[in-house]
């Protein structure tokens, strides 16, 4: 399994927006839905930072991912670029292979 791992940091006024449209039934997921090998996504809320969220798509493998965006990299690009307004901060920490 691939673990695709980001670190958010919400623009305060847009906290409810961004949960929407990232968490597990948001517009993210609806999209990676389009691949039968995308399992599901882990949006959680840092405890100790306020304002600091880590989100995990997971999919069957790498390659799985890459033949998704190559398929829907229009939707991809148009709805990053709509989410760019949400957050103040994106890190993409990197991608993980689950042991």
């Amino acid at each position: 399994m691939l673990h695709i791992v980001w670190e958010f940091h919400p623009k305060p006024e847009r906290v409810e927006e961004f949960e929407k449209i990232y968490g597990a039934d948001g517009d993210w997921s609806a999209l990676f839905r389009n691949s039968p090998n995308y399992r599901q996504t882990i949006l959680a809320r840092d405890l100790n930072v306020p304002g600091r969220y880590l989100l995990t798509d997971i999919w069957d493998d790498r390659a799985s991912f890459i033949e998704f965006k190559s398929n829907f990299q229009q939707e991809y690009d148009r709805l990053d670029k709509m989410c760019e307004s949400l957050t103040l901060q994106e890190i993409r920490i990197g991608e993980f292979e689950a042991l």
